[in-house]
């Protein structure tokens, strides 16, 4: 009898860890997510344990391991491959009709430019501060003592969104604690914030222009507040994927299944 074959995609981010894995048609038959931690390998391993287990699958069952995002080298994989190339794959394969990603991350942003062939054409990226990410919005959540789940929610039942004019991380902070002293709705200060976010973000599709269709991707894309802030400050509506954090760790998946069609054996690193 056949045995079936699987493929892995693992994404070790800088908050959160996220693994997907692939049938042989290239369907998912299983994904999983969790807080990074101190230790994203560990993290990645028994995500991986706990999914084979509730699948009644074994590891010998997996052909081959494509790695991703900031901790990709820690993770034994057949290939490691930067998350904006498995962004492109990932997505690519989810909307044909994208040519233009806003990834928000937990340690970054980036906007990719999809050629019509699913290729990057072009990226540009903030790696330099936490502003405009999903770290901002986690610091902000503590100060203002919301769970980061309830933010885009609370922004919604804004009457007027407070104006928070530092881009610094720590400086933004410092103007929440000042409007929670002066007696601010939190939901006006929360849409504040992710109206500062969506124009740190716009900022930087400016800088590679927009090209239609447009999708929004990222853990930070569930955030209803950051969606309309941004979609405001864009002009046009975004596309968002079902499970916008796994798309990445999908584009992995993807080419882990290329290296088993190939019959590639060696690790090999790519842009």
């Amino acid at each position: 009898m056949k045995v079936e074959h699987y493929f892995l995609g693992v994404d070790i981010g800088s908050l959160t860890t996220k693994i997907v894995l692939l049938d042989e048609g290239g369907k998912i038959v299983a994904q999983a997510t969790r807080r990074s931690g101190y230790r994203g390998k560990e993290t990645a391993e028994r995500l991986l344990e706990d999914l084979l287990r509730e699948r009644g699958l074994g590891r010998e069952q997996i052909a081959k391991v494509a790695a991703t995002g900031y901790g990709r080298i820690t993770f034994p994989a057949d290939r490691e491959i930067s998350e904006i190339t498995c962004q492109a794959r990932g997505i690519n394969h989810l909307f044909r009709g994208v040519r233009t990603i806003i990834d928000i991350g937990g340690q970054d942003s980036k906007v990719i430019k999809i050629l019509p062939s699913g290729r990057v054409g072009d990226f540009v990226m903030n790696d330099k501060c936490a502003a405009g990410t999903g770290r901002f919005l986690e610091v902000m959540s503590q100060a203002l003592e919301v769970d980061l789940e309830e933010l885009g929610r609370l922004a919604g039942l804004a009457e007027k969104a407070a104006a928070i004019s530092s881009t610094c991380t720590v400086f933004a902070e410092s103007e929440v604690v000042s409007y929670l002293a002066q007696g601010a709705e939190r939901s006006d200060i929360i849409a504040g914030l992710c109206a500062s976010v969506a124009a740190r973000v716009a900022a930087l599709v400016s800088r590679v222009g927009v090209e239609k269709e447009v999708l929004l991707t990222g853990g930070v894309a569930r955030n209803q507040g950051v969606v309309r802030a941004l979609q405001e400050k864009l002009g046009l509506a975004l596309l968002i994927p079902p499970e916008p954090s796994i798309t990445a760790a999908l584009g992995a998946a993807l080419f882990a299944r290329d290296l088993a069609r190939n019959n590639e054996n060696v690790t090999i690193k790519t842009r």
